[in-house]
């Protein structure tokens, strides 16, 4: 397969790092502090990947109200848990390495606050591969997918959307891509369900980082 994909934009958790020991002890300190259930491990599992609010009302049947004070409670906590519970998946530093080394533009294009963002990556020292980080407000606003796939996309000067290339683990990262109207890949070592990334219409699957540098370097 021949591709002419020149800037390449990643999600974060569950496509460069494992931060779910992190997120999930999170989601359960904001419930227990509101005083509600706590959900099965298979919905509990949604909350890895799409933004806070969204997962809150989704997986909990909080309001909007309710979701906004437990993203809150949530962030307490957080920013001592997001490198402590966090990993970067093997292959990942050779993949972006590779990419680097090849000319590609690269970003983080990701839901979590951009503080946090920063702080990961600068942690895990895969800083240095990227052109630019894209995450939401620190109070979660602005963080659309769809917006901060857009806001990488200027930042890294990539107007033709035919060469640009998303890469996630969730529909959230799919539905993101198509709302723009780039490519998008999704890998099945992060956080999806069996069949969500097929469902979410994305263009390619990867299996692990050494298939997606031997596609995007074909």
């Amino acid at each position: 397969m021949k591709n002419s994909y020149s800037a390449i934009l990643f999600d974060l958790d569950g496509t460069l790092t494992d931060s779910s020991p992190g997120i999930l002890g999170c989601v359960r300190y904001a419930l227990e502090k509101m005083n509600r259930k706590i959900p099965e491990e298979t919905l509990l599992n949604g909350f890895l990947g799409p933004p806070l609010v969204y997962s809150f009302t989704e997986y909990c049947g909080m309001t909007p109200e309710e979701a906004c004070q437990a993203a809150k409670l949530y962030r307490e906590v957080y920013e001592d848990q997001c490198i402590i519970g966090n990993s970067l998946y093997n292959g990942i530093y050779e993949l972006l390495e590779q990419l680097r080394n090849a000319g590609k533009l690269l970003a983080v294009a990701t839901t979590k606050p951009q503080v946090t963002a920063d702080k990961i990556v600068e942690h895990f020292g895969i800083k240095k591969f990227f052109d630019t980080v894209c995450g939401a407000a620190p109070d979660g606003s602005s963080g659309e997918k769809a917006g901060i796939i857009r806001e990488a996309m200027e930042k890294l000067g990539a107007a033709d959307l035919g060469q640009v290339l998303m890469i996630g683990d969730r529909f959230y990262d799919i539905e993101g891509a198509k709302e723009v109207g780039v490519a998008s890949a999704g890998v099945l070592y992060g956080y999806g369900k069996p069949g969500e990334l097929e469902k979410a219409g994305a263009d390619y699957i990867f299996k692990d980082p050494r298939e997606i540098a031997e596609f995007i370097l074909s």
